[in-house]
């Protein structure tokens, strides 16, 4: 694998989001939020599978039960590939509208985070919750905008959750009753830099995020400071995941959206699916447990 990042499967995404190494089918699955279609990705054949998803669709993850759990902006659904069905397990903000599911994580218990937000992208109406056995919890963590993330640490006592209009990302210790505890600020992103997109923490408990139109990918050390930062042919870098057999080579998802005529012109691979050498593994990533 190039250590700098090269695009793998065309599939010019408008706004490419969520990337999962599922590694029961040795793939690496992630949603395209816009154009509502969830998308799978075959390293070893080098092709690629969609499903359309019958409203914008923020999130998917796998389930102890064999299957996924998509987060639409109706709800979280469960979603069975072999048919393309999805059916409606909980519907968190029925009474907002003009929300939508954004970004998630699986904690080492099985429990599911994730977040929503103001799909007008102006309202602080971005609330985090977890679903664990059919119990789902909001947060109560401070509302913002666009959520991004959660991502857990390695020991599953850290909760990494981003303010990415804020340009912030932040930390929460989960207690042992999963109570959430002692929240700080872990980095903000400097001006002209971007906006921190999906967090990711890899197996020695860095942090990585996307940066939107910051052109690049950063690493951070577990006290929040600038390790690495690589950078891509295109503008939008929306999230970072480690996949194969061994967990060490970085995927990336890439948007489309926001950029002009112009600019998708001279950014050709904008949207597309990207790998590169991270020089670090991940972190086996638990199936959720949500009934």
């Amino acid at each position: 694998m190039a250590p700098q990042p090269q695009s793998i499967w065309g599939v010019g995404a408008i706004l490419g989001e969520g990337p999962v190494w599922v590694a029961r089918d040795a793939a690496l699955w992630f949603v395209d939020i816009k154009d509502r279609r969830i998308h799978r990705f075959d390293p070893e054949l080098g092709v690629g599978r969609s499903w359309d998803a019958p409203a914008q669709v923020g999130w998917i993850v796998p389930t102890d039960d064999g299957l996924f759990a998509a987060g639409l902006q109706s709800g979280v659904h469960r979603f069975d590939p072999a048919s393309g069905d999805f059916t409606l397990l909980h519907a968190p903000e029925a009474h907002l509208p003009g929300n939508r599911l954004n970004d998630a994580a699986v904690d080492p218990s099985g429990g599911l985070w994730f977040g929503s937000m103001d799909d007008a992208e102006e309202a602080d109406s971005g609330r985090f919750y977890r679903l664990h056995k059919g119990v789902l919890v909001e947060s109560g963590l401070a509302r913002v905008s666009i959520t991004n993330g959660p991502a857990l640490s390695p020991h599953g006592r850290s909760l990494y959750h981003t303010d990415t209009l804020g340009k912030r990302i932040w930390r929460t210790r989960i207690a042992d009753d999963g109570a959430l505890h002692d929240t700080s600020l872990f980095v903000e992103i400097e001006e002209g830099a971007g906006y921190p997109d999906g967090p990711t923490v890899d197996a020695e408990g860095c942090l990585w995020t996307g940066l939107f139109a910051g052109w690049a990918a950063r690493r951070y050390d577990p006290a929040g400071k600038l390790m690495t930062e690589v950078r891509f042919p295109v503008a939008n870098v929306t999230k970072i995941a480690f996949g194969g057999a061994d967990l060490s080579v970085g995927y990336a998802t890439t948007a489309r959206k926001g950029l002009t005529d112009r600019q998708l012109v001279e950014q050709p691979l904008a949207g597309d699916l990207f790998a590169f050498d991270p020089g670090v593994r991940g972190l086996p990533g638990p199936l959720a447990a949500i009934s």
